[in-house]
């Protein structure tokens, strides 16, 4: 009589741990990855043991919610590639990273932060990588790209637009700035006039969150 409670179980188990992955998602986009794990169980509905079942570390749930982030920036990278254009592909990926950030503040911290115990998530970013390396090159060759700049730039300007995300005018000001600042002089027309300032109130605000 208790061999069919078993698969119930595990369907138990696999939908806890959905609900879980669902509410981290949606609690690490409006808060960062430093939520209290406490307040994730609690708007997915489980105890707190029934979550560190499931995740027995942060890291492990990071892993979880993001791997489809992590995959989507990978893809985004592949898509710069495809770009006949290399200096069109890469201001393109840069522009898309920035606004993937915007809307999710805890997928800014995962782009930035290193998982080593996370296999998965950090496949996708390897790829991520090769590809940037790939992208950087052809935009060097092109005469686009200075010379000095190395893939790992990439993650310096995604960390400072990280800190004006949650404002969409600064983070696009600031990538116009970078962008002018990559290019090669006279080749881009980077030059062309910068978007317009965020406005006081709503740059104090984003501050403030």
């Amino acid at each position: 009589m208790s061999t069919p409670a078993r698969p119930t179980l595990r369907a138990d188990a696999e939908r806890n741990r959905e609900r879980v992955t669902a509410a981290a998602r949606l609690m690490f986009a409006e808060h960062g990855l430093g939520v209290p794990l406490e307040d994730v169980a609690r708007r997915a509905g489980v105890g707190v043991a029934t979550l560190y079942r499931r995740f027995p570390t942060r890291e492990d749930l990071v892993a979880a919610a993001y791997e489809d982030g992590m995959t989507a920036y990978a893809d985004a990278v592949a898509a710069a590639l495809d770009d006949p254009d290399s200096w069109r592909g890469f201001r393109g990926l840069l522009e898309r990273l920035c606004a993937m950030q915007a809307a999710d503040r805890g997928l800014a911290e995962a782009l930035t932060t290193a998982f080593p115990g996370a296999r998965a998530l950090e496949a996708q970013r390897d790829r991520a990588y090769h590809g940037l390396v790939e992208l950087v090159s052809r935009a060097k060759v092109a005469g686009r790209l200075r010379r000095d700049f190395v893939p790992e730039d990439v993650t310096v300007l995604l960390a400072a637009a990280a800190g004006v995300a949650s404002t969409p005018p600064a983070w696009r000001r600031l990538l116009a700035y970078l962008l002018q600042a990559f290019a090669v002089p006279g080749t881009t027309p980077e030059t062309a006039p910068l978007p317009e300032p965020p406005a006081r109130g709503a740059l104090l605000r984003g501050m403030t969150r």
